[in-house]
């Protein structure tokens, strides 16, 4: 059974007028692919993303920055740097294990080399009173165009190479998708200087006055100790927002102790792999056998196949702690969280790396709400994996995830500041639990899993070679740990409502509080299954236009979840309530 309700369009009659009150989301303006919100319609009604050239201003066309051939140049030298080496110095025979993986290499080099020429060669860009343009193509010609208005993130990235030769690539987002299924404009390369002037241009940031602000005021002089003690200060409204001009405020920062958070992962095995294997054909170019060091390491066949595997293992683990360890250094060193002000408001901007540098902006009038993940593993650990909600921003893209994984209270009162949810902090609310059904029915599946995976065993051992003691030995094992889940599942089920914030919770191996203003709701689903409804549960799904598009309630008690679904969605719902106590 699924019941689906939408906002009205027309308030009902008898309704109070609409107050003043945290932003909405309005509907998608006509003719875009995804909603926009807290946008103005542009008064011809033009779609944000132009196919179309727009009027011809006179305003010069620009080239991408031309050492961008240089750095190119210098990629492919340094992609044949070590067949020269292993053939010219070392004097390696060139047989064909080795020159196979030096020829793709060098191929592929001179391939990105000929294609970014032929980019920078048929790319121009320029910056009008109304519009960002470029054109690009050699075959097919593309003409791209963004209403300034429109803008809300200019982000800027920096490999290795392109630092040394001064470049940047920019990438403008307006929250929305063309018909190719691109999200942004991107210039790549344009010098640092270029990318300034677009950054100031297109947000209005004063970077200047925040730079050259001597003496903060008390205000911010605060917030950047609280910072520095690893809680962000709080108690901001939802409208507040600094002067523009400013100093940004900063929220976060980076703690050299978080890397112990981040480099245990199952990620690591796979880093380990990509590690050993890369070792092994650089040293294989120069003439070393690693197969044959590795065997002449320990006498493997008197320590056994189990021993062998344990030993594989466990090295395999060390190399994967210690890439994924490099590899969290080097992407969020000098790591900062600030809150800045332009011409479209507040801006949340995060600036890190190393080798490769990367800034990257949010626009925070499109912000809808957070989500505050707790892996199982690391729970008994205290720490969570912060991202935010918000519009025009994929939840798969990086941008999502304002801080690496840290304490689960220093990324509780970063993502609070963050929110300017002040007195009603959603995060910290006391959440209502789940009837016990819910926890019956986690068991009930949980018992008929492992049950099906123990028959299935049982019976190819009794028709196969395989051993009986596979089957016990996984019941022994599946059954215990279903169960355990199952409990972990139901004693992560939560709801509560913090002011103008709808909070819901649920999971079991990945625990995710989830965190949505209710004035970016915008329509409701009850749902239940036929087990549901034998067991008295429903589930409530509440949509909006950002992040996943849709959080869920899961297992409520059925007579709880309309009244649910009123409070998420005001008024949307209350034709169909019945005189039931209200939900707390």
């Amino acid at each position: 059974m699924t019941a689906e309700y939408t906002s009205p369009a027309v308030p009902p009659p008898g309704a109070a007028p609409p107050t003043a009150g945290p932003p909405t989301d309005p509907p998608a303006d006509p003719g875009s692919t995804s909603p926009v919100a807290d946008l103005p319609v542009p008064p011809d009604g033009a779609p944000l993303v132009e196919e179309t050239p727009p009027p011809d201003d006179g305003t010069p066309w620009q080239r991408l920055d031309g050492r961008m051939i240089g750095a190119d140049a210098l990629r492919v030298l340094l992609s044949m740097a070590p067949a020269a080496v292993a053939l010219l110095v070392v004097g390696v025979e060139p047989d064909a294990g080795v020159v196979w993986p030096l020829a793709i290499l060098a191929a592929w080099g001179a391939f990105k080399a000929v294609r970014n020429t032929v980019r920078w060669v048929t790319t121009r860009y320029r910056l009008t009173d109304d519009y960002l343009e470029r054109r690009t193509g050699l075959l097919v010609r593309s003409h791209r165009s963004i209403r300034r208005e429109r803008v809300r993130s200019v982000d800027g990235e920096a490999r290795l190479l392109q630092r040394l030769f001064g470049l940047r690539r920019v990438k403008v987002g307006a929250g929305q998708m063309n018909t190719a299924m691109e999200s942004a404009l991107v210039l790549d390369a344009v010098s640092r200087a270029a990318a300034r002037d677009l950054h100031a241009r297109l947000l209005g940031e004063d970077r200047t006055a925040a730079a050259s602000t001597v003496a903060p005021s008390t205000g911010a002089a605060s917030t950047a100790a609280t910072a520095a003690a690893g809680t962000p200060a709080g108690g901001e409204g939802p409208e507040a927002a600094a002067p523009t001009g400013a100093a940004p405020q900063q929220l976060s920062r980076l703690r050299p102790r978080w890397v112990v958070y981040n480099c245990f992962s199952v990620w690591g095995l796979l880093m380990a792999a990509g590690l050993a294997w890369g070792g092994w054909v650089t040293l294989g170019m120069f003439g070393f056998n690693a197969f044959a060091w590795v065997r002449g390491l320990a006498d493997w066949g008197a320590i056994g196949v189990p021993g062998t595997v344990a030993a594989a293992v466990l090295a395999a683990w060390a190399l994967g702690v210690v890439g994924l360890a490099v590899n969290f250094a080097t992407t969020y060193a000098h790591f900062r969280l600030e809150r800045t002000t332009g011409d479209h408001g507040a801006v949340l901007r995060t600036t890190q790396g190393l080798f490769r540098t990367q800034e990257i902006n949010r626009d925070e009038n499109r912000l809808r709400g957070a989500t505050l993940s707790e892996p199982l593993l690391w729970r008994w650990l205290r720490v969570a994996d912060p991202a935010i909600i918000t519009t025009g921003l994929s939840v798969w893209s990086s941008a999502s995830a304002i801080l690496p994984r840290c304490p689960r209270e220093h990324a509780r009162g970063v993502l609070t500041e963050v929110l300017r949810a002040g007195d009603d902090d959603p995060l910290r609310a006391r959440l209502h639990r789940h009837p016990a059904g819910a926890l019956r029915r986690r068991l009930v599946w949980a018992v008929a899993v492992a049950t099906t995976a123990i028959a299935v065993l049982a019976w190819l051992a009794a028709t196969t070679a395989l051993p009986h003691a596979v089957w016990w030995v996984t019941g022994a094992v599946l059954l215990p740990a279903g169960c355990g889940l199952a409990v972990a599942g139901y004693r992560s089920l939560g709801h509560a409502f913090a002011g103008p914030w709808v909070v819901v919770r649920s999971g079991a191996v990945n625990r995710a509080t989830s965190v949505l203003r209710t004035g970016a709701v915008s329509g409701v689903r009850v749902r239940q299954s036929l087990f549901q409804r034998r067991l008295g549960l429903a589930t409530v799904t509440v949509s909006t236009a950002a992040g996943y598009g849709a959080y869920e309630a899961v297992d409520l008690a059925a007579p709880r979840a309309a009244e649910f679904a009123d409070r998420a969605l005001p008024g949307g719902v209350a034709a169909f309530l019945e005189a039931d106590p209200p939900v707390r």
